[in-house]
């Protein structure tokens, strides 16, 4: 079957949401709070790229990329991080490339608008074959370091703390 990769709309709302809860509904280490998170995003005008993932005219997957500050040491920031995530498939459809395809278009549409680079938090024997890796100068407090990892587009991987939109607190 055809997957085609496109921005989301207002239709796909729903859509995305559910998606993202079928995707996260048996998978560990995570507080089921991800449809929270990617509607928080949307609602602050924080969500920079929002990419569906539809087969047939259904949404069978959707990734998220909102900006991050990074913040060294001495109070400077680094511009230009996007964190990604969540990313969601159907769990009748991961393992067959889903993922792949919207990792890829993401790191694509972060190219084409110059980016710096990108963070996220997930499986380093995923995430590693798109180029992520960890970084011992950068952290996400409170996270397993080999988990917090940061693929730079442009330059270097800055050291610091990484600090997420608000609307990764978002429980409801």
């Amino acid at each position: 079957m055809t997957i085609q990769l496109r921005h989301e709309t207002p239709d796909d709302i729903a859509a995305i949401e559910a998606v993202t809860v079928a995707a996260f509904a048996n998978a560990p280490h995570t507080s089921h709070t991800e449809q929270f998170i990617v509607r928080a995003l949307r609602a602050a005008d924080e969500l920079t790229l929002s990419i569906v993932a539809e087969e047939q005219g259904q949404v069978a997957g959707h990734v998220a990329l909102s900006p991050v500050t990074i913040t060294d040491d001495r109070g400077r920031r680094a511009e230009g991080w996007y964190g990604l995530g969540p990313i969601s498939v159907l769990p009748a459809r991961q393992g067959q490339g889903v993922g792949s395809r919207l990792m890829e278009q993401a790191l694509a549409e972060l190219r084409a608008i110059h980016a710096a680079g990108c963070v996220l938090l997930g499986d380093p024997a995923y995430y590693t074959r798109f180029g992520f890796q960890a970084h011992a100068g950068l952290q996400l407090p409170g996270v397993p370091p080999g988990y917090f990892m940061a693929l730079a587009l442009h330059g270097t991987v800055p050291e610091g703390i990484a600090h997420y939109s608000d609307a990764f607190n978002a429980a409801a």
